[in-house]
């Protein structure tokens, strides 16, 4: 396993999350490569998405099934404009890369919002840390582990 993998499956593990990584033939640096390998909705793929608000990292963990409304984000948080990170900044924040961003792992906790679409489906993907690597998992799961915010946050939901 990818040594950024190693980091999360042992985050899981002492969350007391039961769901184990899986490795994924393919990369799956998008929800619908994730859905289409995992044979899913690409709704219940969980994107792990890192922004910046106020000049802090913000994970937003969102349906595959639609974008951030990043207005949204920003009036819910009552924060300045939400941007979405530049690569350096999504490493430094999580120590991963984008395509394999988990929802835990980080060098910090990260605040956190989870989009309440991902609450209609019983079984939720997200990423262990490389692109290879997801988990399952589901919405309560999530906003337990990451502390995070239930919010209806998509552009298109």
């Amino acid at each position: 396993m990818h040594p950024s993998t190693v980091k999360v499956a042992a985050a899981l593990h002492a969350l007391g999350v039961a769901g184990q990584v899986t490795e994924l033939p393919e990369p799956a640096p998008t929800a619908a490569s994730a859905a289409a390998q995992l044979g899913c909705d690409v709704g219940a793929i969980a994107n792990s998405l890192v922004f910046r608000a106020d000049d802090a990292p913000l994970l937003i963990l969102t349906s595959g099934a639609h974008r951030v409304d990043t207005g949204r984000v920003a009036a819910l948080l009552g924060t300045g404009p939400v941007r979405r990170a530049n690569p350096d900044f999504v490493r430094a924040s999580t120590g991963q890369v984008i395509g394999g961003v988990a929802p835990v792992g980080h060098p910090q906790p990260l605040r956190t919002v989870v989009d309440v679409w991902l609450d209609k489906y019983d079984l939720v993907w997200a990423a262990a840390g490389h692109a290879h690597t997801v988990f399952p998992t589901s919405f309560a799961e999530l906003v337990r582990i990451t502390n995070g915010t239930p919010a209806d946050i998509g552009a298109d939901a």
